[in-house]
Order: C-alpha cells, then sequence, then structure tokens
C-alpha cells in the first residue's frame, strides 16, 4: 500500500475538494485515516466511498448540516472496500514489499524520535519510563541495521516486534497523562464523535476511540506509529 503521508495527504486533498474548502484536519479525521490504513483500505475505494458520502449528501432535499468530516463518509468507504475486495484478482506475491533504504530510513527516523522522547522524559524526572523509551530506540536501531545489511528481514516477525515497541511507549504516555489532560482529550473525543456516532457500529466507534486518544498520545509527546502500515 502507499506510505502513510502519501496516504493521508491523497484523502485530505480530495475531501478538500469535494467539500469545495480547506478545513483543519481533527484529530478525529487523523484516528479514521489511520483505522484505514490498519484496515489495509486501499486509496482508491476511500476516494471512491467520498464521492459516495458526497453524492448521497447532495442528492438529499434537507441537508442538515455540511460534510465537515470524514467518518461522514465511513460507511461508504467501508462498502467500496469491500466490493473492491470481491472484485480483486488473485495474484501471486512479487517479493518484498518494502525496499530496504524505506526500512532504514523508517526505523532510523523512529529511533531519533523516541531517542528525543527519552530526553523530555528524563527532564520530567521520569528516568524508569526514559530508560524504557532508550531501550525501544535501541531495537529500533537494531532493526534499522538488519534492514541495511543483506541479512534475511521477516516483515511478519518484525511487525509484531514493532507492536509489542507500540504498546510499551503507548503504556508510558498514559501513564504520563495526568488525569485533568486525559478528561480534556476525551471531552474533545467525544465531541468529534458526537455528529457521526449513530452512523457506526459499536466496534467502529471503540476502534476509532482508541485510535483518537492513541494519536492524541503520540502528538504530545512528538512521535509517530511504528507499524509497518505506515511507512
Amino acid at each position: 500500500m502507499e506510505n502513510y503521508f502519501n496516504y493521508f495527504t491523497e484523502i485530505e486533498e480530495y475531501f478538500w475538494k469535494k467539500r469545495g474548502t480547506a478545513l483543519f484536519v481533527s484529530t478525529l479525521d487523523w484516528a479514521l485515516i489511520d483505522t484505514w490504513k490498519e484496515s489495509q483500505i486501499p486509496l482508491e475505494a476511500v476516494l471512491k466511498g467520498i464521492d459516495r458520502a458526497f453524492e448521497k449528501h447532495d442528492a438529499k432535499k434537507r441537508k442538515v448540516r455540511a460534510v465537515n468530516s470524514l467518518a461522514y463518509c465511513q460507511q461508504e468507504v467501508l462498502a467500496a472496500a469491500q466490493e473492491g475486495q470481491r472484485n480483486k484478482p488473485a495474484t501471486a506475491s512479487t517479493g518484498q514489499p518494502f525496499p530496504r533504504e524505506e526500512l532504514t530510513r523508517f526505523f532510523g527516523v523512529n529511533a531519533e524520535a523516541v531517542e528525543n522522547a527519552a530526553v523530555l522524559l528524563q527532564a520530567q524526572n521520569r528516568p524508569e519510563s526514559a530508560a524504557t523509551f532508550r531501550q525501544i530506540a535501541s531495537s529500533l536501531r537494531k532493526l534499522a541495521a538488519a534492514a541495511a545489511s543483506d541479512s534475511v528481514v521477516n516483515l511478519e516477525d518484525v511487525e509484531r516486534r514493532l507492536n509489542v515497541l507500540e504498546d510499551k511507549i503507548f503504556s508510558i504516555l498514559l501513564a504520563c497523562t495526568d488525569e485533568r489532560e486525559m478528561v480534556e482529550m476525551r471531552s474533545e473525543m467525544d465531541r468529534q464523535l458526537a455528529p457521526v456516532r449513530g452512523k457506526m457500529s459499536a466496534e467502529q466507534v471503540s476502534s476509532l476511540q482508541k485510535q483518537f486518544l492513541q494519536r492524541k498520545l503520540l502528538e504530545r509527546a512528538a512521535l509517530a506509529r511504528l507499524s509497518l502500515f505506515y511507512l
């Protein structure tokens, strides 16, 4: 799939074009794109879903509100993805999906960001958390070195390792966030979700809430997702 930056910007710009105005991209929209990316929904399906959502909105005689969030497009995006999956021909694997230089850069950039976050944690008098972050950065450096070498890289094993590292990061960030900040984040999440909550299943809402809070925690620490889905 497309790298995350291109995936996001293509969706963002297309949504702006359909909307007719450039909007500030909310954390909810970021989180929703995260869920689409993690679900491996192709960019083409997302754009098709956005088209359909606007077509349905424009066909309504009474337009209660404008389409101000990508969340209004969620159901149409999922429907387009399912259609694309049914129509997708079977193809054989053609080898490694990521060039080694991209893997090396991805691991290296994230290692540096985690190291910077460790410095901040140390300055906040959280030495144990800082030490764990330095260990995570070291693990990412090792992955970068392996990707840069001629050794075999098992991407499934790498992804599992990255998931473990991410879980450690989220656990620490959550523990380092005080009660007031968590209440503020959850209040913001509820406000953004309120207009579209009825359009989603309980499972979809739960997934989006998780992505929203994770993204807010990462933003505060100037960190990015480690999963290869975001490469």
